[in-house]
């Protein structure tokens, strides 16, 4: 089977955004040329690799039997590339991140300061989910990743760096707001929560549970913003990360109640696969999150 890397670059575009066009105009090429280079591919592995029905195009078995391995193959291109540079001696290369969306608010610090020493190097980072983060995790996908909770039955290392404290926020005129709350009084209160699957979500369940006690929740939603929004608005109580409520801290938007019992400890960590060949460039962005973890630890906290 003779496939050029041209081709496997064209074909990984396209299988991704499983579109001509888009692939066409990521990769500054015609559509034409986009459309030979797959013609070519599929003459010679000898299949089709696309199928179109209606104006869209899918990918067949074949294509996602090729697009797997020829995401496996950009992977080590681009491992190599890294390697190389090191060995020139070299501060270029890719950090590809995944960072948990609760996280941005330090993560962003965190590549800041990486870039200040290392401006040559390029830094790819996806905020995200959970459910993202483990594909990443398990696709091999990113370098390292910035999560709460590591996952279990991936062969991965998961070192802790910082803690995580989740905390209760209401609007300032809450009739609670500047009291000590009993942890009894929450089961009379509204919650807006995380959706279900998320580290936050996860870690509120199981510590309600250990306590034997419920909640009641008024709406779900896919991000801290928008609790926090949410929360403003009267919406109920919410559960968050206090490194995501400087802000609103600072501005009085919102308040921290003091509930017993809480807050609830988590830690952040940084996540990545255990045969991952770790680079001068990856080694250093690591070197420097459990330093300036230790350093800025007023700041975060």
């Amino acid at each position: 089977m003779h496939v050029t890397l041209r081709q496997l670059h064209v074909f990984e575009a396209v299988a991704r955004h499983l579109s001509y066009t888009r692939a066409a105009e990521e990769l500054h090429l015609s559509q034409p040329a986009v459309s030979m280079q797959i013609k070519q591919l599929e003459g010679n592995v000898g299949l089709a690799l696309f199928e179109q029905l209606g104006k869209k195009i899918f990918l067949t078995e074949a294509g996602r039997e090729l697009y797997h391995y020829s995401q496996q193959i950009s992977r080590e291109l681009s491992e190599a590339e890294d390697v190389l540079e090191e060995l020139k001696g070299s501060r270029r290369g890719t950090l590809t991140i995944a960072v948990a969306s609760t996280a941005t608010y330090f993560a962003l610090h965190l590549l800041g300061r990486f870039h200040q020493r290392f401006p040559e190097a390029n830094i790819s980072l996806d905020v995200t989910n959970r459910k993202s983060l483990l594909r990443h995790l398990e696709e091999n996908t990113i370098d390292m990743a910035i999560m709460g909770k590591p996952p279990e039955g991936l062969e991965v290392v998961a070192k802790p760096f910082m803690e995580n404290p989740l905390v209760v926020i209401a609007p300032p005129a809450h009739p609670l707001a500047g009291q000590r709350v009993p942890l009894t009084v929450l089961r009379q209160e509204t919650f807006i929560l995380r959706e279900h699957g998320s580290g936050t979500r996860i870690a509120m369940e199981r510590f309600f549970a250990r306590l034997g006690a419920t909640i009641t929740s008024s709406m779900e939603i896919s991000s801290n913003e928008a609790i926090k929004q949410a929360v403003q608005a009267g919406f109920g109580l919410g559960i968050v990360s206090q490194h995501t409520l400087e802000k609103e801290l600072a501005l009085r938007r919102l308040v921290i109640l003091e509930v017993d019992s809480f807050p609830i400890m988590r830690h952040w960590y940084i996540v990545y696969r255990k045969n991952k060949r770790a680079t001068a460039l990856h080694k250093a962005f690591k070197k420097l999150v459990f330093e300036e973890a230790r350093e800025q630890s007023i700041t975060f906290n």
